[in-house]
């Protein structure tokens, strides 16, 4: 992405006006943003056209939180999704499609997200108080959880999961 950003318009001014500074991440490297934050970069599986797709373990002094807004499916990663969950004080994960046949006219595997309705599954082992961890980001606009009050959503809270929802804070 670095080479990317170098070299292709208009983010190549960027850099050459110093405008952004880029700071190069590695895979399971973690950085110190400040004295007590730390993210962690992980890759994750996921079809990489332009870019890897990455993950982050954040933590803070009291809490943690794994972010992974984009994979292919859990058990295409080479670790265990629930072990991470159960680490973690929060888990911000991919929810872009909430069911198989969401997008009209487009084969779902060509866009291999794991459905909402899969990940529920996958997670149905944990305890509750792992589930209320997690928190479903990255929603497409077809997916009928992006409306708060949708039988999608109350679905996920009833099942002891979480919708991210616009203005949530988490705390470090």
């Amino acid at each position: 992405m670095k080479i990317f950003l170098e070299k292709n318009g208009p983010w190549k001014q960027l850099v050459s006006l110093k405008n952004i500074h880029i700071i190069p991440i590695k895979d399971k490297k973690e950085l110190l943003l400040a004295r007590d934050l730390i993210i962690e970069p992980f890759l994750v599986p996921h079809r990489d056209e332009f870019s890897e797709a990455v993950g982050y373990n954040i933590m803070g002094p009291n809490e943690s939180l794994i972010y992974i807004p984009d994979i292919d499916k859990w058990d295409k990663w080479e670790h265990d999704i629930r072990f991470w969950v159960e680490s973690n004080s929060y888990a911000l994960l991919d929810g872009t499609f909430y069911y198989d046949g969401e997008v009209p006219n487009r084969n779902m595997s060509e866009i291999p997200h794991p459905f909402i309705i899969e990940s529920m599954n996958y997670f149905e082992d944990l305890l509750d108080r792992n589930q209320k961890k997690i928190f479903f980001i990255h929603l497409n606009h077809t997916n009928p959880a992006i409306q708060k009050n949708s039988a999608a959503s109350k679905n996920i809270i009833k099942n002891g999961f979480n919708t991210a929802r616009k203005g949530m804070k988490f705390f470090f």
